[in-house]
């Protein structure tokens, strides 16, 4: 695509799928990953290669970052060949991980005095909404500065609200993980107190599906609860640490939330347990367990 080049960092289950569209969609596109192999895909596909996070930077007009963790996103950015060392002024970032709201609106503060530009632009959809292009995107950031990465930002998703201010991506981007959530521990506990009372499960999911609990989630993950196999899609890690930021922020906004501290819990437990990397859904396992299933 003429325009706009595009430095993507950070080729993880979500990071790789979002980089091939933006190459599909006809961007320029130079990828850097801290486990480099990843990078050779999609150099294969057309992108190309940077040694460092500031040599993906030097010569883009925008840079996707997409990482665990805000100490992550902060070391792509300021650490030792990082981005900040070597982005052009006026350079737009376009933070697409899920970090703490707080820390977004310091490193966009400390990226203006240099003359560099910051959206934050948090996901849901999981890896197959990466896969498909058809990511939700909730950014935050100056008007201009969403405006001007649009064309990327509608490559990677179907639908794309700017929220308002900085920040704003991040707390939205709570809010969803908050009710998400809620979701998966329901329909968990709802299965399985239908599977422990010996009801035929495929009519029952089946009938609640034309009610109120249609949704999204009921859709794509009751038959994977159902059959006690949890495929990934969003990593039950991630989404804990997510809703570690959330709690974070919650408190020191003066919110409780009693239902995100629960889920948390359970979340932990299963991480211990070694099943961080499995699929969210993984917390339907805990639940067959408590009921003798």
């Amino acid at each position: 695509m003429a325009g706009l080049t595009v430095g993507f960092i950070g080729l993880g289950t979500m990071g790789a799928p979002m980089a091939r569209n933006l190459l599909k969609a006809g961007f320029d596109v130079t990828v850097h990953n801290r486990t480099r192999e990843k990078e050779e895909p999609l150099a294969s596909e057309g992108a190309e290669r940077a040694d460092t996070a500031a040599a993906a930077a030097s010569n883009t007009d925008v840079v996707v970052t997409m990482v665990s963790d805000t100490p992550d996103v902060e070391n792509v950015l300021f650490g030792p060949a990082g981005v900040a060392e070597a982005a052009r002024e006026a350079t737009v970032i376009v933070d697409m991980s899920t970090i703490s709201p707080q820390a977004t609106k310091a490193f966009g503060k400390r990226l203006s005095e240099r003359g560099i530009r910051l959206v934050d632009a948090p996901v849901s959809g999981g890896s197959e909404g990466a896969e498909k292009g058809i990511l939700t995107i909730m950014a935050g950031g100056e008007a201009s500065d969403v405006e001007r990465v649009r064309p990327v930002l509608d490559a990677m998703g179907s639908k794309v609200t700017h929220v308002g201010p900085l920040g704003s991506g991040q707390l939205t981007k709570a809010v969803n993980q908050i009710i998400i959530g809620g979701y998966f521990l329901a329909l968990a506990e709802g299965l399985t107190f239908g599977m422990k009372a010996g009801l035929p499960m495929d009519k029952v999911v089946e009938a609640i599906s034309a009610g109120m609990c249609r949704s999204a989630v009921l859709e794509m993950r009751a038959p994977n609860m159902l059959r006690n196999d949890y495929p990934l899609g969003f990593k039950l890690a991630l989404h804990l640490k997510d809703l570690g930021i959330a709690i974070e922020t919650a408190k020191a906004g003066g919110v409780e939330l009693p239902l995100t501290e629960l889920v948390s819990e359970i979340e932990r437990m299963l991480v211990d347990d070694g099943r961080g990397d499995e699929d969210l859904s993984v917390v339907a396992a805990e639940l067959r367990r408590r009921a003798g299933l």
